[in-house]
């Protein structure tokens, strides 16, 4: 079997090369793993913002309600528009948009990131083959590094 044009065998390299390949895998790993988790929280946090939308209904105009300034600083206030809602659209920028508007955007959003982690999905679960490949390679080479030592050994006796 061999490898793919542009990719080079693990048996090819030296133990030090290996470790060196396998020390980046982690990297990239760690990289790959927190990109996951702030996707996942973004992806959360719209899926927040849709449940807070079902909450705001025609029949609850007026009611009192708190509103978060923080995420443990509210302050009072009123429904005065239950039809439409202001809609971070990033980097300070709101807009006005109708309930089911705003519902569609973050439903959108949510899929997208849903895509999103699974394509980063399969890159980690990729990295992390490699990086077990590493792994069991440098072990293969240190067994086999013993094994001529070992026999270098014996034959001086």
């Amino acid at each position: 079997m061999s490898a793919p044009p542009g990719t080079v065998s693990l048996q090819d390299l030296t133990l030090e090369q290996i470790g060196q390949v396998r020390s980046q895998l982690e990297q990239e790993l760690k990289h790959l793993t927190a990109a996951f988790g702030d996707l996942k929280a973004a992806q959360s946090k719209f899926m927040a913002c849709m449940e807070s939308l079902d909450s705001i209904k025609p029949d609850n105009k007026d009611k009192k309600v708190l509103i978060p300034l923080t995420g443990s600083l509210y302050v009072p206030g009123r429904i005065a528009d239950p039809e439409n809602v202001l809609v971070d659209i990033g980097t300070g920028y709101f807009v006005e948009k109708e309930t089911k508007q705003a519902k569609a955007l973050y439903n959108a959003k949510v899929l997208a990131l849903k895509s999103n982690l699974a394509t980063l999905q399969q890159q980690i679960e990729k990295k992390q083959d490699n990086f077990t490949a590493c792994g069991e390679m440098m072990r293969v080479k240190m067994a086999q590094q013993q094994q001529a030592q070992a026999a270098g050994g014996a034959k001086d006796d």
